[in-house]
């Protein structure tokens, strides 16, 4: 694949870079940048490798105003309407639920931008994962019990604190409703 650069308007992507677990170039670099209402410009980057028997994925987002000072975030959720709460989860973030599980960051930590229902919903694939392969009933019957409650947390019938930490500063949970403080 030839190297080329594409421009579409704030997003800048570079295609055929050498992926480094498969060593091909088939890698994509992708960066852009976006306002998010409420909280600012954030760049977005994500690298990709197109090789069917690869298929690497990394990405991450930064504040365009990062002070690099740690902050946290706690929100309650009780209606459904709380679904639609923007949350930008940066790759050195951590996401805290209670009784329920946590996202942490790490080598293979990506950060993204979405709202409490696609986080709720990335934490309950996990759980499913667990669930499936689990040998031990015990362990089978918690996870039911997780998968239960966060169903019933997105349809507004139960609620659920989410806190959210990032020691860089390029994370938040974008509500009234949520609690800033410093980490």
């Amino acid at each position: 694949m030839v190297k080329k650069e594409e421009s579409a308007g704030n997003m800048s992507v570079l295609e055929g870079e050498r992926c480094p677990f498969c060593y091909q170039k088939t890698l994509s670099l992708r960066e852009a940048e976006r306002d998010i209402p409420y909280f600012g410009v954030v760049y977005l980057f994500s690298m990709d490798c197109s090789n069917t028997e690869c298929n690497y994925h990394k990405a991450d987002i930064e504040c365009a105003e990062s002070t690099n000072e740690g902050v946290k975030y706690t929100v309650e959720i009780d209606s459904e309407e709380d679904m639609k709460i923007r949350v930008i989860k940066a790759s050195t973030a951590t996401i805290k639920i209670p009784h329920v599980g946590s996202i942490e960051p790490g080598e293979a930590s990506n950060g993204y931008v979405t709202n409490v229902e696609g986080v709720l919903n990335r934490l309950k694939k996990q759980v499913e994962i667990l669930r499936d392969e689990s040998e031990d009933k015990s362990d089978v019957k918690k996870a039911k019990n997780i998968i239960k409650k966060l169903t019933k947390v997105m349809w507004g019938q139960e609620k659920l604190k989410i806190t959210l930490e990032d020691p860089a500063g390029n994370s938040a949970i974008v509500s009234e409703k949520a609690v800033k403080s410093k980490l």
